[in-house]
């Protein structure tokens, strides 16, 4: 499997007040444990089980996610701009394995 690959969008400024649209997607093959090798043998489930967003280090959106989940999962959510800061996000997949990003927003 391919280093999974974050990618994220969150606008440089905002206004106080303002409600922004962040969007992110993690590039993930995900394996549902449901397919079988060319042995027979169950591939093991390996996929992003959670995503969390932080801004100035408290969280401001939490997701659980399943084997459902599609490959390369995408999520967006809104977030009302009141100060400047850095959002850090984090997925996490069934193996323990965490990849992050971080961005900055400027509030004027």
């Amino acid at each position: 499997m391919a280093n999974p690959t974050p990618r994220v969008r969150v606008p440089a400024q905002a206004k106080k007040g303002e409600i922004i649209e962040i969007k992110t997607l993690i590039s993930h093959e995900m394996e549902s444990g449901q397919r079988k090798d060319s042995a027979g043998k169950t591939i093991p489930r390996q996929i992003i089980n959670a995503f969390t967003a932080a801004f100035n280090g408290k969280q401001v959106f939490a997701a659980t996610w399943h084997s459902a989940i599609s490959a390369n999962p995408y999520q967006s959510f809104f977030f009302k701009a009141q100060d400047s800061g850095e959002f850090k996000f984090a997925w996490k997949d069934d193996n323990g394995s965490e990849y992050t990003s971080t961005s900055k927003l400027t509030v004027a």
